[in-house]
């Protein structure tokens, strides 16, 4: 196993995803526009891309490859990754396959559309909640320690 990316401006289980790298001893880096606390660990990589649309996104998925686990919640970058043969987790711990992708990127579509059609519609979205930071948290172990078998 190379590493694990994390899309980190507006991630939820960076701590999560930080305790796993440690406990495997496994490389991560947290990829973002700026403004997230910066880990002095030797295990752990802080990159600050350009401020700009997607810059972070772009840069995940010019590096990431097939030994690598990405984390976003970004359904664009994931299908990019995913592409790329990496494995990708969304901050819940559900995990976007080749085979579940288009079905994501649909969803999102529609989704927007949606939105477009009726600007006061409200969100739909659910909150995070502390089941889905343990969901991630478990999944992300499994892949982890799943990869570094073999």
């Amino acid at each position: 196993m190379t590493a694990i990316y994390i899309d980190a401006d507006a991630c939820p289980v960076r701590n999560e995803a930080l305790t796993v790298a440690l406990r495997h001893n496994v490389s991560l880096v947290m990829v973002s526009n700026g403004g997230i606390r910066p880990v002095d660990h030797p295990l752990v990589q802080m990159v600050y891309v350009d401020q700009g649309a997607d810059e972070a996104d772009k840069w995940i998925a010019e590096k990431c490859g097939a030994a690598d686990v990405v984390v976003t919640s970004d359904i664009p970058l994931a299908a990019r990754c995913i592409d790329a043969g990496a494995i990708v987790l969304k901050p819940d711990g559900a995990q976007l396959t080749a085979s579940s992708i288009g079905n994501a990127l649909a969803m999102r579509d529609l989704a927007a559309d949606l939105r477009a059609a009726d600007p006061f519609r409200a969100g739909s979205g659910k909150a995070f909640s502390n089941r889905d930071r343990g969901n991630f948290a478990q999944a992300l172990d499994r892949l982890v320690s799943a990869r570094l078998r073999g």
